[in-house]
Order: structure tokens, then C-alpha cells, then sequence
């Protein structure tokens, strides 16, 4: 190459080279898919805690990526197409809320990574091999901890010493060998308290009121609901139905609409949980494997106590309870 050539090339490379930067900067943001079993309306505190754990890591929305957010509104029939819906966006990844929004997500998109949120066992559900390595396409945070299938009865008579016929709502949709340890689990803690049980399945809406009305017939003094996707959305209604007949009703904290009449709610911090889901997601976007992205349980709780429930069943609450509680509603 001769000199004056030489000098062409280097002369249009370093032209090119602002323009190449410029390209760069302008790169279009990657798309997040939300997929979420349930309603904006009840949920968008989720979306904010992920989106501030985002934040919190670097990421600006609208520049470095956006969401493409879909909610199922507790339809388990919508998710597939709004799964799909996301999937046809192209997402660099996924984060499913509840196990039924990851299945979905998966049949949608088996080749994009997905980052759960809650839900049942992932390594039952064939959403992983192991919790240290899922092997897969799917990562994340649960909010299963089998202990706590025990604490919402034993809270409940923590709060209302007086109980001695407890009635348990449970969604027999779920599997056989998860009802039966939900079941197990709050039998030994009845055993220890000395209180009577009686359980109730519903597996549709249709079955939630005869089955308050039943328990109630029984003489139920307190209530206890179970994880369950029915259980979530009907969660306030059942909360209504429970305060109607003047019954203290306590569950997990992600499912029992507390401030819709709930007297007590015990759980994993879901915010928390959305929080570390960003993490996976910026990850996964740096180029972590979903596979190599060991699956974590919660590592906060929370236990909500409604004062407000409280007074209107004329109960204080015991000093035990209130030094538990990490939030109360007034």
C-alpha cells in the first residue's frame, strides 16, 4: 500500500469512528417481558420494586431497556396468550410472577431465560433440576419454605388465645402431595395448641362462600387460608366473607389481602423478592447463564397485622404479636 493510500484509510477510519461511537449510544434498549398471574391494580407495587431494584444496579428504563408488562388478572386461561403476546416482543428475558405465569412462559418462549417470582417448588414442577444448579432456561426466587405451613395457625393463637375450633380453607387444585403436607403441617400445629380443625377444599369461586358457610355451621372460631392460585385471587373476597361472620383469619402474606380485612399475614417480603430478581436479570443480561444462576429462597419475612380488623372484632392484640410484626395497618 502506498503512502497516499495509507493515509485515505486512516484518514476515513478515524472519520468513521465518532459515527460508530454515536451508533453505539443510540442502541436500542432491551426488552423485559413482565408476566404477572395478577392484577395491576393489586401487583403494581411488585413492578415498582423490581423496576427501583433495576435502578438500584444501573439501569435506566426507556434508555438501557423497557418492559413489556402483561397481567393475567388471576385468569389462569390468559396467560398462555399473553405469554406469547410478550414472546413475539422478542425479550432478552422474561420475569414470571407465580408458577403458573412461568409455565406459560416457558411453552412461549423455551429458548428465552426467565427469572420466577414465588410460586410452588421449581425442581416438582419441572422447572429445575436443582436449586443450586436449575440447569435450564428458568432461574430466580421462591417463596417456598415448608415451615411455614405450621406458622399461620400457630400466629392465629398467638393472637386470639381463646380459639379452639379453627377452620382451613385449602385450593384443591393444587397437587395431592402438596395439599396433604399443608394439611399434615397444620395438624401437628393443632395438635400442639390443643385446637380442633376442620378443612375445607374449594376449587372454584363458585365453592368459596358454602364453604365459609359450612365452617361457620361447624362453629369455626378463626379462620386459616393456604397458598393456592384460587386462594390469591379471591383473596379479598374471602377476607370480606371472614370479617362478615366476624371470624380472625390469618395466611401467607403474599396471598391474604390483608388490608382488605385479613387480621394477620405471614410470608416472605415479596418486595424483597422483586428486588433480587433484578439482580438475575442483570445477570442474565451481562451474559450469566440461566443454568449456572443458583435459584434462592426468601431471606425476609414479614408479618402484617390489621389493626383495624382488630377492632372491629373487638380483640387487642397480645403484646407477643405486636413485637413480631414487622407492618401494621391502622
Amino acid at each position: 500500500m502506498n503512502a497516499r493510500r495509507r493515509l485515505l484509510v486512516v484518514l476515513g477510519a478515524t472519520s468513521l469512528a465518532p459515527w460508530v461511537v454515536f451508533a453505539q449510544a443510540k442502541k436500542a434498549p432491551v426488552v423485559i417481558g413482565w408476566l404477572n398471574f395478577g392484577s395491576r391494580e393489586s401487583f403494581s407495587h411488585q413492578l415498582a420494586a423490581f423496576k427501583e431494584g433495576l435502578a438500584a444496579l444501573g439501569h435506566r428504563e426507556g434508555q438501557q431497556f423497557v418492559i413489556e408488562e402483561r397481567w393475567a388478572d388471576h385468569r389462569r386461561e390468559r396467560l398462555q396468550s399473553l405469554a406469547e403476546e410478550i414472546a413475539a416482543k422478542r425479550p432478552a428475558v422474561i420475569v414470571a410472577v407465580f408458577s403458573f405465569a412461568v409455565s406459560a412462559a416457558a411453552k412461549a418462549a423455551p429458548t428465552t431465560p426467565i427469572v420466577l417470582v414465588g410460586g410452588g417448588n421449581p425442581i416438582r414442577l419441572g422447572f429445575a433440576k436443582t436449586l443450586a444448579r436449575p440447569g435450564g432456561m428458568i432461574t430466580g426466587v421462591i417463596n417456598v419454605v415448608e415451615e411455614l405451613r405450621e406458622k399461620y395457625l400457630e400466629l392465629l393463637v398467638d393472637a386470639v388465645p381463646k380459639l379452639r375450633r379453627v377452620g382451613v380453607i385449602l385450593d384443591s387444585s393444587r397437587a395431592s402431595g402438596v395439599l396433604a403436607g399443608s394439611m399434615e403441617a397444620v395438624r401437628r400445629s393443632a395438635v400442639k395448641r390443643s385446637i380442633e380443625l376442620r378443612f375445607e377444599g374449594v376449587s372454584s369461586s363458585e365453592e368459596i362462600e358454602p364453604a365459609v358457610s359450612r365452617l361457620v355451621n361447624w362453629g369455626a372460631q378463626g379462620l386459616v387460608v393456604f397458598y393456592g392460585a384460587l386462594v390469591t385471587a379471591e383473596a379479598a373476597r374471602i377476607a370480606k366473607l371472614a370479617l362478615d361472620h366476624r371470624l380472625p383469619l390469618a395466611g401467607p402474606a403474599t396471598l391474604t389481602d390483608v388490608e382488605s380485612g385479613a387480621l394477620l399475614g405471614y410470608g416472605a417480603e415479596v418486595s424483597a423478592m422483586l428486588r433480587r430478581a433484578a439482580y438475575y436479570v442483570d445477570r442474565i443480561l451481562k451474559g450469566t447463564k440461566p443454568a449456572d444462576l443458583p435459584i434462592e429462597r426468601p431471606m425476609t419475612f414479614e408479618l402484617v397485622v390489621n389493626l383495624k380488623t382488630a377492632k372491629a372484632l373487638g380483640l387487642t392484640m397480645t403484646p407477643e404479636i405486636m413485637v413480631r410484626a414487622t407492618r401494621v395497618i391502622q
